[in-house]
């Protein structure tokens, strides 16, 4: 039996391992999926000693920059992002376990997203400065949008919110939502912008999928705008995690 797991410290509520142990079953797969809470990244050693038939990791918080020191080579869009949320097990020289890193949330945010996209959608404000943010901005930039990040505080290369005026919103159509406002149980929140200024020619893209409609796509749907959550996203990037453990 061919083993698969998810490092990340706490786990809880794993999506990933009810969705692969459920793709395993639906399509008698002999393998199954298991949680590796480890309270420090330097336990990932002992995960691999003490478990040689393992295939492939993911890695969530608070990993996803922390692992890429253990790793042996990295992706090219890990590399730009400076996260890996999956692990590529192969041999290197003398039979030696190698590890190479990924980022799937750039395969999967971009796959979700490409297709709402039109002419009009030429720059994108990113609200969040965290480690998906990341994926978001270089993702957006393969597609040929241009993005600016917007944080709460005076950041380098950031705007703060206080500084989103009519012109911004006119020019910047699409909107991508990285930061948890707005999650359960705080679904009576929302960021921070203005929201009388968007029109049906913005999209709002919002990462978060718990509530299935989160209070800043209410307020962009009544104002006309393209709105869609990351549920969509979370599925592909699992999707993408498959297809580079078997590529």
């Amino acid at each position: 039996m061919r083993k698969y797991g998810l490092i990340g410290y706490p786990l809880g509520h794993s999506f990933s391992k009810t969705f692969f142990n459920q793709k395993f079953a639906a399509e008698n797969i002999n393998a199954e999926y298991v949680n590796f809470e480890i309270a420090d990244i330097k336990e990932l050693r002992k995960v691999l000693k003490d478990n040689p038939d393992l295939c492939g990791l993911n890695v969530t918080l608070p990993y996803k920059t922390q692992v890429i020191p253990l790793l042996d080579e990295l992706d090219e869009d890990a590399r730009l992002i400076g996260a890996v949320n999956v692990i590529k097990f192969g041999k290197g020289h003398f039979g030696k376990l190698k590890l190479k890193g990924y980022n799937s949330d750039i395969i999967g945010f971009k796959k979700s997203i490409d297709p709402l996209l039109n002419e009009s959608h030429r720059k994108a404000l990113i609200l969040g400065t965290g480690g998906a943010s990341k994926a978001v901005f270089h993702g957006l930039k393969q597609l040929g949008i241009a993005s600016t990040l917007v944080s709460r505080t005076p950041k380098e290369f950031c705007i703060t919110y206080a500084e989103i005026n009519p012109k911004t919103m006119e020019q910047y159509t699409v909107i991508v939502n990285t930061t948890p406002v707005g999650m359960f149980p705080n679904i009576d929140d929302c960021p921070d912008i203005p929201y009388d200024l968007l029109t049906p020619n913005h999209l709002l893209y919002d990462l978060l999928y718990n509530p299935d409609e989160t209070l800043f796509m209410k307020k962009g749907k009544e104002k006309g705008a393209i709105v869609k959550n990351g549920l969509e996203m979370l599925l592909l990037q699992a999707f993408a995690a498959w297809d580079i453990w078997h590529k």
